[in-house]
């Protein structure tokens, strides 16, 4: 058995209703078949494959048809069957590929055979293919044929390049330019196509075909024949078409934008080295990664994009999208697209091209060393966005009119303490706010907070933590990170059980739900899992802000005052506890029952050592 023909061949149009998206040719072509109004020579130009040859085939049809004038060929007559799809050709109507004749020999032979009659038709039409490659001289010896045919002589010029074509001869012609096929009506079609020959396809697919095609109708049924080819019985799935036509699969996508949106630095360089030892080209993945942040501006812009047609996206990817684009701020994606926009340029040829891809991923992550306007701006949108996920900042006092001076009372010194008596600490003394923020008065807030929301604002949680607990501060920024959030429970993950334990031995879980009230303005339940993989590296913890002290004591004699901080300072670089670590001062354990406390120790033997 034969195989079939190629579906380009298989579906090529017959009729200018069945050609796709060129009805500003199509319609004035019919009308002047219809009115007997046709010129002798035309010229058909445009992009490849978006139906130049096919529509001067189906207009010598018309022209030669039995029952003309009319606005289509009949289809009926033994020359529209002649002309047909799998018809035997006329010999009234001649193509000329002017790629391989298009020289001056070519075009005197043409002009001396354009005299004679036709055989059984009533026009001989010549239809000249690459019309742009005939020379100088060949276009010089058709000009005054062109110009002035016989009667029964029509001529049909088609070509890519109709700058190239002689303007002598294009002036004498009708012109009729092509365009490029709209992405939605290219992926009706095929789906069309793929219902017609009984092929299982997934929605997804069919975008991918139609991006390799780049708006050609013809390029596009040939990628979907190639892919038809090689489809198995689950038909044509996303994951041949992307592997197959070398686009970056949509889940490398969404990992990396997740992370710009983060600012997880890790996971974009481990995205970087899934795309260079998987096989993949950079500059491909730089390509998608740029189409993937147009269609976010896209959305940031218009959110209804993907529904309206702006974007050829299934609905499931279209919503995926839209929670992406909500992560960003519009001067985060224009910068992340001018730089990357930027690196496609300059990874064309390059030597190193996974250097030139982490470059690139460093810069769209790094605002703060772009010292141009669109990085200052994407720095303000930061800001902003961080004062919509922790709140509202906070109200301004009310304005307190002064009293009158003579109204003041006398002051009065503060009492001197007593000998022995504990000084009390200026922040002591201070007033207490006089409301606390309630949680829920944010619960709006918190339902469109998520997993990467608490990743962005995991620095400020942890500068908190340091000022309520240092013991959980020190245990979240050294070996925990956030690891899901599920509905209104924070998952964090710590590296090792040790840590774990610790962290809900001493009640750090409800330090961080507290964390969580004052920063983000959400209650959450706390748990924590135990995960080895848990990188704490995604955020550069703050240092435990200095916290008000009581008066120092005085210095021993034969010690100077400056020893007492530095055998502090170093106690605390070597672990040890701090004169200002509130644990410290509220447990007061021995070594003993710290060891036994934190780490689950057992004292064994105890070894005394003579000094």
């Amino acid at each position: 058995m034969d195989a079939p023909l190629a579906l380009y061949r298989r579906y090529r149009p017959e009729t200018f209703v069945e050609v796709l998206g060129q009805d500003h040719v199509t319609v004035p072509l019919r009308q002047a078949l219809a009115a007997n109004r046709v010129h002798h020579a035309y010229l058909f130009s445009g992009p490849r494959g978006c139906g130049k040859t096919s529509s001067a085939r189906i207009l010598a049809r018309a022209l030669n048809c039995e029952q003309a004038p009319l606005a289509e060929p009949c289809g009926c007559c033994q020359s529209c069957r002649d002309l047909a799809r799998d018809g035997a050709g006329s010999l009234d109507v001649i193509e000329i590929d002017a790629a391989s004749h298009g020289g001056v020999d070519d075009a005197r032979d043409l002009r001396e055979r354009a005299s004679f009659a036709p055989m059984s038709s009533r026009y001989k039409i010549y239809i000249v293919d690459e019309a742009h490659m005939v020379t100088t001289q060949g276009f010089n010896a058709l000009l005054k044929v062109v110009e002035e045919p016989p009667p029964h002589v029509k001529f049909i010029f088609a070509t890519t390049e109709p700058d190239r074509v002689l303007p002598t001869i294009r002036s004498r012609t009708h012109h009729y330019p092509f365009r490029l096929l709209p992405p939605r009506m290219l992926t009706d079609y095929l789906a069309e196509i793929c219902a017609h020959e009984q092929i299982a396809v997934e929605p997804t697919a069919l975008p991918l075909v139609v991006r390799a095609g780049g708006g050609s109708a013809r390029d596009t049924l040939s990628v979907l024949d190639q892919l038809i080819g090689g489809a198995d019985d689950a038909g044509l799935t996303y994951a041949l078409a992307a592997g197959l036509l070398g686009f970056t699969p949509a889940s490398l996508l969404d990992e990396v934008v997740d992370a710009f949106a983060a600012g997880d630095g890790g996971t974009v360089f481990r995205v970087v080295d899934k795309v260079v030892e998987g096989g993949r080209d950079p500059r491909r993945f730089v390509e998608d990664l740029l189409s993937r942040l147009r269609d976010l501006i896209v959305l940031g812009h218009l959110p209804g994009a993907a529904g309206d047609g702006l974007l050829d996206v299934s609905p499931e990817q279209g919503q995926r999208l839209a929670g992406q684009a909500a992560r960003f701020g519009a001067a985060d994606l224009v910068r992340a697209a001018e730089v990357v926009s930027t690196a496609l340029g300059e990874i064309r040829g390059a030597t190193a091209p996974r250097l030139l891809l982490e470059l690139m991923c460093a810069r769209v992550l790094l605002p703060g060393a772009d010292d141009s306007l669109e990085g200052v701006q994407a720095r303000l949108a930061r800001l902003e966005r961080r004062l919509e996920i922790t709140g509202q900042p906070a109200p301004a006092p009310p304005d307190r009119q002064p009293a009158p001076r003579s109204a003041d009372p006398p002051s009065v010194p503060d009492p001197a303490p007593a000998p022995g008596a504990a000084v009390e600490p200026a922040s002591e003394r201070t007033a207490q706010p006089a409301s606390v923020p309630e949680p829920a008065a944010d619960q709006a807030a918190g339902r469109s907070l998520g997993l990467v929301d608490v990743r962005r604002a995991w620095p400020d949680l942890l500068e908190r933590a340091a000022s309520v607990r240092r013991l959980a501060w020190s245990l979240l920024s050294k070996s925990a990170q956030a690891h899901s959030l599920d509905g209104r429970t924070l998952t964090v993950a710590f590296v090792n059980a040790g840590s774990r334990d610790s962290f809900a031995r001493n009640g750090c879980e409800e330090v961080l739900r507290q964390v969580l009230i004052d920063v983000l303005g959400v209650d959450w339940r706390v748990e924590s899992i135990v995960d080895p993989t848990a990188d704490s590296s995604t955020g550069v913890p703050p240092p435990p802000p200095a916290e008000p002290t009581a008066a120092a004591p005085r210095p021993e004699r034969g010690q100077s005052a400056a020893e007492p901080a530095t055998a502090n300072q170093a106690t605390a670089e070597h672990g040890g506890p701090d004169i200002n670590d509130p644990d410290a001062d509220d447990q007061g354990d021995g070594t003993h029952e710290l060891l036994t406390r934190e780490l689950g120790a057992q004292v064994i033997e105890e070894i005394p050592h003579r000094p």
